[in-house]
């Protein structure tokens, strides 16, 4: 599978991210022909070398003839789109991004979204932004789209509105909508400015899976923001490789998570079912109760949930208001992990998913998905055992002999 991991800790916006791809080697040719695909007229590109506080790589201007300067709205975009010649994936990618920059803006301007006035993100440069990131990815072939948290910046910035305090509050809203995990400066550090536009903010939190991957490396892009700041590189960096036979550990994928670990000897075991289901429900990796003593000799249950870095706010919430306990504990966790893959077996029972595991590039077991034999049990009135020996008998004759 060929990933994409976007470092956009030092700045992001949605130029910046389409100048990492010319620095990564996608033709300039084209960003052009997409243009032609939307039927926008009066735009040029122009592709720079140079550098931002030493770090080099490309940046991109998007050029617009002054005489032909308009404004848009999020459904004039949506319609450019929809009347091109792009793949039905590009297509709705790019309307799901231009819908929550609509939504946002409403909200932040406390206005119905079809009344909405975009200002300046109401050009044709972000029609360009979007779709060419868009529409890039898919000719490069990527599969999955990773991203590192994304910078609030600091200080004051000047926009249509007059001075707005940084993050602006249309970019703000994009993070808070779509939970995307978001770095600060720290109390020393001189104001930033912008450092994430609302467009990046609003293509990134789409398209992205803001988790660090295991990457074999085959290229990487560098691209420049506008301005050269004096306190940091104005830039976004990409990284492009595969991501199935990335390895870990002798030759076992690794992966970096979070687990969660709390005491608890007060709340009822009904209630403890509850949260263990709800907590599978909001996409755990993993939950798990332990029977342990405590001081006094009291019996309780050792609660382990294993978590994605990014929903560990979201979790710890649930956790803290759905049970007694008053503190959890928080540890970084490596997990090695095998290959695997859902697939549809054809069994004489009906068609099922079945997990294969591989190693090594060796088949090592396939195993039918529970859901699929419980519902052939009950709609055949079967015993579920039955249901498995037949399958996992099927499934030997076909792969292991």
């Amino acid at each position: 599978m060929k990933g994409l991991y976007i470092n956009a800790l030092h700045g992001a916006s949605g130029d910046m991210i389409l100048s990492s791809l010319l620095d990564y080697g996608l033709p300039i040719s084209f960003l052009e022909n997409v243009i032609d695909r939307l039927s926008i007229k009066n735009v040029t590109l122009e592709m720079t070398k140079s550098t931002r506080k030493g770090v080099k790589g490309t940046h991109l201007d998007v050029i617009i003839d002054p005489s032909s300067i308009s404004r848009y709205t999020w459904k004039d975009f949506v319609s450019a789109v929809n009347n091109s010649d792009f793949s039905n994936d590009v297509k709705s990618t790019a309307t799901d991004i231009f819908k929550l920059i609509g939504k946002v803006e409403s909200m932040v301007h406390e206005v119905d979204i079809d009344e909405v006035h975009l200002h300046e993100l109401g050009t044709v440069d972000t029609l360009v932004d979007v779709v060419g990131v868009i529409a890039s990815i898919e000719e490069l072939g990527i599969d999955k789209v990773y991203c590192s948290s994304l910078p609030m910046g600091s200080g004051l910035m000047n926009s249509s509105h007059g001075i707005l305090t940084v993050p602006p509050p249309a970019t703000l809203k994009i993070l808070e909508i779509m939970k995307i995990p978001s770095l600060s400066p720290g109390p020393t550090h001189s104001p930033t400015g912008e450092m994430l536009t609302p467009t990046g903010a609003s293509i990134l939190g789409t398209i992205s899976n803001f988790e660090s991957p295991v990457i074999e490396i085959s290229g990487s892009g560098c691209g420049l923001g506008t301005r050269d700041s004096d306190s940091y590189p104005n830039v976004t960096t990409i990284h492009i490789g595969n991501i199935d036979t990335a390895r870990g550990i002798n030759g076992v994928r690794s992966s970096s998570l979070v687990l969660l670990e709390t005491n608890i000897d007060d709340t009822s075991g009904e209630i403890l079912g509850y949260v263990f289901e709800r907590l599978l429900n909001m996409g755990v990796k993993d939950v798990w109760h332990t029977p342990i003593q405590m001081k006094k000799n009291r019996p309780a249950i050792l609660m382990s949930v294993l978590i994605n870095n990014r929903d560990l706010t979201e979790i710890s919430n649930f956790i803290f208001r759905e049970t007694t306990t008053l503190g959890i504990r928080v540890r970084d966790i490596n997990r090695l992990e095998a290959d695997r893959r859902i697939e549809k077996f054809q069994s004489s029972l009906g068609i099922v998913d079945v997990k294969v595991k591989v190693s090594e590039g060796l088949l090592i077991s396939i195993s039918p998905e529970y859901e699929d034999c419980k519902e052939i049990a009950l709609n055949q009135k079967m015993i579920l055992a039955d249901v498995y020996n037949i399958i996992q008998t099927e499934i030997r004759d076909k792969f292991f002999k």
